[in-house]
C-alpha cells in the first residue's frame, strides 16, 4: 500500500508541474492523453480553470476531472458559495458499468453529507440513481458534464446528450461537488488538484 501512495503522489505532482508549464506557455493541460482546456463556456457564461486532475483508484486511472467557475478559488467553501455557472467534467479513461459509477457517487455523497441534508432532496436523489441506472457503462473516452445553471438547476450530458436536469435547488450541485472536495472525498490528491493546490 506504501508503494501505491507513492505513485500516487507522483502522478499527482507531475499533474501539478504539468499544469504549472502548460499554463505558462499558455496552452491547454494534457492529463493522460485528454486535452483539457483553460475555459469552458456554460449557459453563455464564460468560466476558467480551476483545477484539474485523475481520479485514481488504487493504481488504475479511473477518469479524468475538470472543475470550472467564474474565477479561481481555492477551497471547498469558497466553491461551494461561488455565484455563476460551474462546470465538473469528467473524461472516462476507462470502461466503468453503471453499478459501479453509481455506487461510487452515492458513496461519495453518504460520506459528505449528513441524512438532515439528503433527505431534503430525497427525490432528486433516486432520479439521479435511477438516470445512471439506466446507462449500461460508461465507455473509455466518454465525457460527461455535471453544470450548475443559475435558476435553471443541474444538469448533466454525456456526450452532449442531456440525460438529466433536476430544479433550481443550490444545494444538491453543493452535494454533488462535495463527493470530490469535501471532508471524506475519494481521492484526496484529486481535490486538492481541484482546489488548485499541490496535491
Amino acid at each position: 500500500m506504501k508503494m501505491v501512495a507513492y505513485w500516487k503522489r507522483v502522478g499527482a505532482c507531475a499533474c501539478v508541474l504539468s499544469a504549472m508549464t502548460l499554463a505558462q506557455n499558455g496552452l491547454a493541460l494534457d492529463l493522460a492523453g485528454v486535452k483539457i482546456e483553460e475555459t469552458a463556456k456554460v449557459a453563455n457564461q464564460d468560466l476558467k480553470l480551476n483545477g484539474a486532475g485523475i481520479r485514481y483508484k488504487v493504481i488504475f486511472k479511473v477518469y479524468t476531472a475538470a472543475l470550472y467557475l467564474a474565477d479561481k478559488k481555492t477551497t471547498t467553501q469558497d466553491v461551494l458559495t461561488a455565484p455563476g455557472a460551474r462546470r465538473m467534467e469528467m473524461v472516462m479513461l476507462r470502461d466503468v458499468s453503471n453499478e459501479d459509477f453509481g455506487r461510487a457517487f452515492m458513496t461519495g455523497i453518504k460520506n459528505n453529507s449528513d441524512k438532515t441534508e439528503r433527505a431534503k432532496i430525497i427525490a432528486q436523489l433516486l432520479a439521479f440513481g435511477e438516470t445512471f441506472a439506466s446507462i449500461p457503462e460508461l465507455r473509455k473516452g466518454d465525457v460527461i458534464f455535471i453544470d450548475w445553471i443559475p435558476g435553471v438547476g443541474t444538469q448533466i450530458h454525456i456526450n452532449s446528450k442531456l440525460v438529466w436536469e433536476t430544479t433550481p435547488d443550490q444545494t444538491f450541485y453543493n452535494i454533488l461537488l462535495r463527493t470530490w472536495l469535501g471532508d471524506k472525498p475519494a481521492d484526496n490528491n484529486l481535490k486538492s488538484l481541484l482546489l488548485g493546490q499541490s496535491g
